[in-house]
């Protein structure tokens, strides 16, 4: 669903390992130009689908 709502990701901004979690989401965090606390609801928005 990101991928689709945002063009430029990419597969390889979500690829991460369990200890790695927070880099990934400092990339999208970067990429899409959205704070952590932005990302969070959009990340639940998405659960709803």
């Amino acid at each position: 669903m990101l991928k689709r709502r945002f063009s430029n990701l990419l597969d390889s901004d979500f690829e991460f390992k369990e200890e790695q979690q927070e880099k990934m989401l400092d990339r999208l965090s970067v990429k899409l130009n959205k704070t952590r606390e932005e990302l969070k609801v959009l990340f639940e928005e998405l659960q709803t689908y």
